[in-house]
């Protein structure tokens, strides 16, 4: 299955220049969790989330008026509709992401989550499985240190 077959077409967007508290609006009133900058071409830039506004900006005592780009996770990792679930399961554990901006010829066409293929999948244990590469990724390696991991 492609990735093309499952992905969400109506994605949140915004310029690079929104401040952080107006993209932090954008999530609540749209119900996302994340917002695709997009420059004046149409080209996907990057990408903010609710955890990059909770650990860049609150956590880090920013004011929400500076631009969204500046807590944005860069460089932006995405994929294209051809690309099979699989293979954009494996680019979002390398990654450590959970949300892949899907792009074709250069213009943001959608959007697949973790959730759209673990839903996908059926398989309860490998959505389990997933989620624990993904999460074990995108954490630094100190955590899993004083743990004990």
């Amino acid at each position: 299955m492609l990735i093309g077959e499952v992905m969400t077409g109506s994605v949140v967007t915004a310029s690079p220049e929104t401040s952080v508290r107006e993209a932090a609006e954008l999530m609540r009133e749209r119900n996302v969790g994340s917002v695709v900058l997009v420059d004046d071409t149409g080209t996907a830039v990057g990408i903010v989330t609710d955890r990059d506004l909770t650990v860049s900006v609150l956590a880090d005592g920013h004011p929400g008026e500076q631009p969204a780009e500046g807590h944005s996770s860069s460089p932006l990792v995405t994929g294209g509709p051809a690309m099979s679930l699989e293979e954009a399961t494996q680019l979002m554990v390398r990654h450590g992401i959970r949300r892949l901006p899907v792009v074709d010829d250069g213009r943001l066409t959608g959007m697949v989550t973790l959730d759209d293929i673990t839903a996908r999948t059926h398989d309860p244990e490998r959505a389990q499985r997933l989620t624990a590469e993904i999460t074990r990724a995108a954490l630094p390696d100190f955590y899993f240190h004083d743990r004990g991991g």
